[in-house]
């Protein structure tokens, strides 16, 4: 994507960590938009800068590295037999935090206890496919499946699934907490049972982690405090434009997810399918893409977004043929014959910040033209209408099913969808899986849960002496990677 002018406005929500060290021993310095120190609790679901400290201090079986590709962690290597049913690691040779031996069995424990965490989770449906967990000679365990899932590794390497034992991680990294600020320093290999690396000490720098509101964090990048901004999303981005920050300095991650708006209560107007259709048609997305430009950003009315790998195309854009105008037309009949001559008001639950403020501004305006009157909520308020911002860890149509899955709580679903999903999973044939997967996505675009608007918008800044960054399609960026020089 392509950064062009931006809409100035508000404030947003920001995080702040230490600079970027040369030659002395000034760690560097980050700051993650949207957390808070608490934050950095365990959950199953943890938000963006708990994840990054997460995969810091826990790590996985496998991690991500500065491009986002799957790498090694607790396990150095991995085999996938010929079925795609078996995963096997072999553990690296090394200790826990607290001195015992990394090993099959402690491992096999760890992770059981990680999974049965995600239990009725979004990313415990891409767990769901593990039928075995078995410890097998020395430092090698094996991940049987139910059926194939191309993409467990990148479901492994999520945060979330960091081990622990005895409630500590394996590193990379070692935590010293210093009162709201995480001080993170790289851990000697030879200390995780990896070759000794005799540059280590030229290499290796301390990092800082902070929270900050979002406008205070561009204003110290901006001065030269802040080395690095990570977590930025559509809520912040008019922030940039507002506070002219350098564009050589923004970077934007091309990734897919879903953006848009999820029914959060399936009654009065919303009870009825055809009538959370009228909602999903008066929003005129080219039109909100313009204003915002945002140049590349891909809008859509697809439950899947268009183009991932094995989507065979038969599912297309919705209402085509029909003009804005015709569309919000039959959204208003709808609207009237169920209001009659009463008033609708719907709840938007949408985050803060100036590109939020922005969204609910032309959201409103898009209803209104409807009938329907738009009232802003905060995000963790009750509401009608809850806007979904999220990332996905893997390109394919089964990162979507999942979070919409009646197995996650949520208040509308397609029973129908799941079974078309679980089969497509299951079918080994491509152009089987994809026909199904495109029958799932049918069934999850007529219950209309929920609303698409396009992808979601990551973005970070980053300072010129800064290493061990590079956008990428899942927008993860390792703190162990922005604290190594480069060999």
């Amino acid at each position: 994507m392509v950064l062009r002018r931006v809409q100035p406005a508000a404030l947003a929500i920001v995080l702040l960590l230490g600079g970027c060290g040369g030659g002395d021993d000034r760690p560097v310095e980050v700051a993650v938009i949207g957390a808070s120190p608490a934050a950095f609790a365990t959950g199953p679901r943890l938000p963006y800068a708990a994840q990054l400290f997460r995969a810091a201090t826990t790590e996985g079986l496998v991690g991500f590295d500065e491009q986002g590709r799957v790498a090694p962690a607790l396990a150095d290597r991995w085999i996938v037999t010929d079925d795609g049913l078996s995963f096997i690691f072999r553990l690296r040779d090394g200790t826990w935090a607290d001195g015992n031996p990394i090993t099959g069995e402690t491992v096999r424990a760890a992770l059981l206890r990680a999974i049965a965490n995600q239990r009725s989770t979004a990313l415990g449906q891409d767990l769901a496919v593990i039928a075995e967990v078995r410890a097998m000679a020395g430092r090698v365990i094996e991940i049987r499946l139910s059926s194939r899932q191309p993409e467990l590794l990148q479901v492994l390497a999520q945060p979330e699934l960091g081990l622990a034992h005895g409630n500590r991680g394996a590193g990379p990294m070692r935590l010293r907490r210093e009162k709201d600020s995480a001080l993170l320093r790289p851990i000697p290999p030879e200390d995780r049972g990896m070759p000794q690396d005799e540059r280590w000490k030229d290499r290796a720098r301390r990092l800082e982690l902070n929270s900050l509101p979002g406008k205070t964090a561009v204003e110290r990048f901006t001065t030269g405090e802040v080395d690095v901004v990570l977590g930025g999303t559509l809520a912040d981005f008019p922030l940039l434009d507002a506070m002219s920050v350098a564009r050589a300095a923004i970077r934007l991650d091309p990734v897919t997810g879903m953006f848009g708006l999820a029914v959060a209560h399936e009654d009065g107007f919303l009870a009825k399918s055809e009538n959370r259709e009228a909602i999903a048609m008066a929003i005129d997305r080219e039109a909100l893409a313009g204003a915002l430009n945002l140049a590349g950003w891909i809008t859509t009315t697809r439950v899947v977004v268009p183009g991932l790998p094995g989507d065979d195309e038969t599912i297309s854009e919705r209402w085509i043929g029909r003009s804005m105008e015709e569309r919000r037309a039959l959204a208003m009949a709808r609207v009237t014959q169920w209001k009659g001559a009463g008033g609708l008001t719907l709840r938007l639950a949408l985050p803060s910040g100036p590109g939020a403020d922005f969204l609910f501004a032309r959201l409103r305006e898009d209803l209104h033209a409807v009938g329907v009157t738009a009232k802003r909520v905060p995000i963790d308020a009750d509401a009608d209408l809850r806007l979904v911002d999220s990332v996905a860890s893997y390109a394919d149509a089964q990162w979507f099913f999942g979070r919409l899955s009646c197995a996650v709580p949520q208040t509308v679903c397609n029973p129908a969808g799941d079974r078309l999903a679980a089969e497509a999973r299951a079918e080994s044939d491509p152009a089987k899986r994809a026909e199904l997967a495109s029958q799932a996505e049918a069934q999850l675009t007529i219950i209309n849960g929920y609303i698409p608007i396009g992808v979601p918008v990551r973005w970070s800044l980053v300072g010129g002496g800064v290493t061990g960054f590079a956008a990428n399609q899942l927008a993860v960026h390792p703190l162990m990677s922005l604290a190594m020089l480069p060999r």
